[in-house]
């Protein structure tokens, strides 16, 4: 149990036993200590399939990062932080390799601040995964996240300190943004040592904006609601989504030159690609993302992968055709290589911060 102060939180219930389920700790992979990748990664673009596009699209992620005037996004969905990728995104950001973030709620507040708080995630046995103990585990107030568990009333404790945040801002409607900057001040207010690898934190710190376009689905989703029926009919703060796009948009017409490196796909894949059309319908002339790399195991066949490849992307005007890879594979196997081949190259070095944080800082917004 973390050293965050309990006093304040209660769990929903005294759930006995929940410890035979909480024995191995999720480990977050460390792509700086993985001198390999480089050699391997190199050796795939000789082979076929999977392996030689993303050998292509560590090569596009490179030549992003060696190409100073471009800004790179990430965008990031499913269930990412809890499988272990936290530190390649914490290590991206600590190493200007990212500019800026837009992800799902769950992976940067049921996940990233979760573990912030000084929770985990945890291993499961290879039975659970069959769904025949769904019924035994929420008994016992564990989530399942397909091999992975984490503990529901820690999760309460992190709905409950999102309140907490939200009863101490100006009553105001906030971007996401916004959101995540006030997230990433208590951290620094309360967090400690436990938050040191924190994605939200580390972006906090280096003015790296993130922006949750669907953030009320999540545990912050819970705290927007209880805040603003606490307050009744007082004023009270709230989450503008249309801020949310104007804001990021603002980022490509500050920034015309773009990367997105995009981990799965949903509501952060077109809210990022749309920017583009969005600047457009403002009269600006934005070119379309010079890059683009999506890691995915989604099939546009069927309406999945958010109905569209890159190249269907570029028909919309969004995605530039010269440099586009998808990579078909799951992303955790996925993204330590493609990071980790930029990362030992030394792709990153010498890239000063784009600092996009302080853009808003300094207008009014």
């Amino acid at each position: 149990m973390s050293d965050f102060n309990h006093k304040t939180f209660k769990a929903t219930a005294a759930h006995e036993g929940k410890d035979q389920y909480k024995k191995a700790v999720v480990q977050h992979i460390d792509i700086t200590r993985m001198n390999g990748i480089v050699p391997m990664v190199d050796a795939m673009r000789h082979m076929a399939f999977s392996a030689r596009d993303l050998a292509r699209a560590a090569d596009i992620y490179e030549r992003a990062l060696r190409d100073r005037p471009c800004a790179i996004i990430l965008t990031l969905a499913g269930s990412l932080i809890s499988a272990g990728l936290k530190k390649v995104i914490v290590d991206m950001v600590r190493n200007n390799m990212v500019d800026a973030i837009v992800s799902t709620g769950a992976n940067m507040v049921d996940q990233d601040f979760f573990e912030a708080l000084g929770f985990r995630h945890y291993i499961a046995e290879d039975k659970y995964k069959s769904g025949m103990f769904d019924g035994e585990l929420r008994e016992h107030a564990i989530d399942r996240i397909y091999d992975t568990f984490i503990d529901e009333d820690e999760l309460r404790i992190c709905d409950e300190t999102t309140k907490l945040i939200f009863d101490e801002l100006e009553p105001r409607p906030y971007s996401s943004r916004e959101i995540f900057q006030a997230f990433g001040a208590y951290l620094e207010k309360n967090g400690g040592p436990k938050c040191d690898d924190s994605i939200i934190y580390e972006c906090y710190k280096r003015d790296v904006p993130i922006f949750v376009p669907a953030f009320s689905d999540c545990s912050a989703g819970f705290g927007l609601v209880t805040h603003s029926v606490a307050r009744g009919d007082q004023p009270h703060m709230s989450w503008d989504g249309g801020k949310d796009f104007r804001e990021l948009t603002e980022i490509k017409i500050k920034n015309p030159e773009t990367a997105i490196f995009m981990i799965g796909g949903g509501v952060p894949k077109n809210f990022t690609q749309d920017i583009v059309v969005c600047a457009e319908t403002l009269g600006m002339d934005a070119p379309m993302h010079k890059y683009a790399i999506q890691v995915t195991v989604a099939d546009v066949r069927d309406g999945a992968l958010s109905s569209s490849t890159l190249k269907e992307a570029s028909s919309w005007g969004k995605v530039d055709l010269v440099f586009e890879q998808m990579v078909f594979s799951e992303a955790t196997l996925a993204v330590p290589l493609i990071v980790g081949y930029a990362y030992h190259k030394g792709a990153h070095q010498g890239r000063e911060s784009k600092k996009f944080a302080q853009m808003y800082d300094l207008a009014t917004v």
